[in-house]
């Protein structure tokens, strides 16, 4: 069971960047799946969420209206569209998955720097 993210880089404010996470192991159908991240020196938060079927999502206050989580389940991913990033969201992006029963996995993480 693995969930790996990929996307991330070096982006300049106001730019934008593309998270994808790709599941091997197991169907992401039943789970609900999440973006996670955590910036040095604070306590992972999460930033985004896409219930099973996709029919509804969440967002943390900050990142709304400026980032977009997506899910294939047929291709096992799930996605982050995020634009007119910021430098404040620079940190290291999790991709997350679980399941009412408690099942749960996390992704390695993939670093996101916005900087001039």
């Amino acid at each position: 069971v693995q969930l790996v993210e990929s996307g991330g880089g070096l982006v300049q404010p106001g730019g934008t960047l593309r998270l994808s996470c790709a599941a091997s192991g197991f169907t992401i159908n039943p789970y609900v799946m999440s973006w996670f991240r955590q910036a040095p020196g604070k306590e992972r938060e999460l930033v985004a969420s896409i219930t099973s079927t996709g029919g509804n999502t969440n967002y943390t206050d900050s990142v709304r209206g400026r980032f977009t989580i997506s899910r294939d389940n047929a291709k096992k991913t799930v996605s982050l569209q995020m634009s007119s990033l910021k430098p404040e969201d620079t940190a290291v992006y999790y991709c997350y998955a679980y399941y009412y029963n408690g099942d749960r996995f996390w992704g390695q993480g993939t670093q996101v720097t916005v900087s001039s």
